[in-house]
């Protein structure tokens, strides 16, 4: 039953009750429940506060709480190692559709076929950008590179160089035919399209084993 004092609701104890258990099971308080991490963490804390208490320290010796101290530190890193954040997954890498600047979900094979296209059919400009995307599409889905999302030509340069040293210098070279036509407007020419595509089948040959991390 419901009393009503200055027409504010004041329910009795049943309906109380239901409303709280329909409050509660609003999934918003699921979300706030701890990890099984956060929960290890507490018990860890709690272990430790407990272990170097006045009442608990002078029943251990100094070195027994040394070696306590390394292995619980050792779990916490082992635990976050195994369970921490996963660097991204090949498959999950050649799925990215974020790429210099455009959504794109062509592989490297595709994205390499419409340049020939494209320089076939004399459009320069148009074989020169696929062209370097399948560049950074095929290094991508190899796992050499990982750029950030939004990385330009040049950052996308610059990680190259750093896996394949030999290449910095084509590669940088690719980067600027990218960008002179992508955004400089530039038009491009059939002998710089052959030299990003050079350099393209040079990268998709070179052996994943003779790359320097």
């Amino acid at each position: 039953m419901i009393r009503r004092f200055d027409e504010v609701l004041i329910p009795d104890g049943d309906e109380a009750r239901e409303w709280a258990e329909v409050e509660l099971s609003n999934p918003r308080y699921a979300d706030a429940k701890p990890t099984w991490f956060d929960l290890l963490a507490r018990d860890i804390g709690r272990f430790l506060a407990d272990l170097f208490s006045p009442e608990n320290g002078a029943n251990v010796g100094p070195s027994a709480l040394i070696v306590v101290c390394v292995v619980v530190f050792a779990a916490l890193v082992a635990a976050l190692i195994i369970w921490g954040r996963p660097r991204r997954s090949r498959a999950v890498s050649g799925r990215r559709t974020d790429l210099l600047g455009a959504t794109d979900d062509r592989t490297a094979a595709q994205l390499r076929a419409d340049a020939e296209r494209s320089a076939r059919a004399g459009d320069w400009d148009e074989a020169t950008i696929l062209r370097f995307r399948a560049l950074a599409r095929g290094l991508l889905e190899r796992d050499l590179i990982d750029p950030s999302p939004g990385a330009t030509a040049q950052a996308i340069a610059r990680e190259v160089s750093h896996v394949l040293p030999t290449e910095a210098s084509a590669v940088r070279s690719a980067a600027a035919s990218f960008d002179d036509v992508r955004y400089l407007r530039h038009p491009a020419t059939a002998e710089r399209y052959a030299e990003l595509a050079a350099t393209d089948d040079r990268f998709v040959a070179a052996r994943p084993e003779a790359v320097t991390a």
